[in-house]
C-alpha cells in the first residue's frame, strides 16, 4: 500500500527483493535491489535495520531511542516518520 498515510502503528518491511546490507569497504550500509544499489547515510541504515515487519512504527521509534539517548528530544521520531515517507514515495518499503 504505498503512498498511503505512515502512522505510529504501520508496520513497515523492505520491499520484496530488496536487502539492507553492511559494506565493509565503503563502511556503510547500502540497499541492494535487483537494478542496483543505493549508498545510506548512517541514520537510514539505522532505520532500515530495525523494520523487521513485525514491530510498529512507534516501536521503532523506542528501539531508536533506546539505542541513541543522546538524541535531542523528539528528533529521533521525527527523523524515522520523515524517513519512513520519503522511503514509501521512492519505493523502498512497504506498509500497512
Amino acid at each position: 500500500m504505498m503512498g498511503a498515510l505512515i502512522h505510529g502503528t504501520s508496520v513497515c518491511r523492505l520491499r520484496p527483493g530488496w536487502r539492507l546490507q553492511w559494506e565493509e569497504a565503503q563502511q556503510r550500509h547500502v540497499l541492494l535491489y535487483p537494478e542496483g544499489m543505493v549508498q545510506l547515510n548512517d541514520t537510514a541504515g539505522a532505520i532500515l535495520g530495525e523494520l523487521d515487519g513485525q514491530r510498529d512504527m512507534d516501536a521503532v521509534i523506542r528501539q531508536l531511542e533506546a539505542r541513541f539517548p543522546q538524541a535531542p528530544a523528539g528528533a529521533i521520531a521525527d527523523d524515522v516518520r520523515d524517513f519512513l515517507v520519503d522511503a514509501s514515495q521512492q519505493g523502498w518499503i512497504q506498509h500497512d
